[in-house]
């Protein structure tokens, strides 16, 4: 198993950019969870850097969600296969927008 990592840096135009690596589950996402939790709610975007995570279950998933609902979001790409596979079946993709690398958000 790789240990999930999670940065987060604040830009001055209140964007958060959370980087996140590694596999996350019910006893993983502990780190990812405390550290959205902690970010300012009046926060302009969150962008949550995916594109190195291996792993994620219903947790990580719940987590985005919890995010989402509570400020905006941005996905950073590229999905990984496992997560993209996840937000597939579940139909939680839609609700996240997507950039990939070198995009802007919006």
């Amino acid at each position: 198993m790789e240990s999930p990592k999670v940065t987060v840096r604040a830009d001055a135009d209140g964007v958060y950019v959370v980087r996140c690596s590694g596999e996350f589950d019910q006893d993983t996402i502990g780190e990812l969870a405390a550290t959205c939790d902690g970010i300012d709610a009046g926060a302009k975007l969150v962008v949550l850097d995916v594109k190195n995570v291996t792993f994620a279950d219903s947790s990580f998933l719940n987590t985005l969600i919890r995010l989402r609902n509570s400020r905006p979001l941005v996905l950073q790409g590229p999905l990984p296969g496992q997560l993209n596979r996840l937000l597939q079946l579940t139909g939680a993709l839609a609700l996240f927008p997507l950039r990939n690398d070198g995009a802007q958000a919006g």
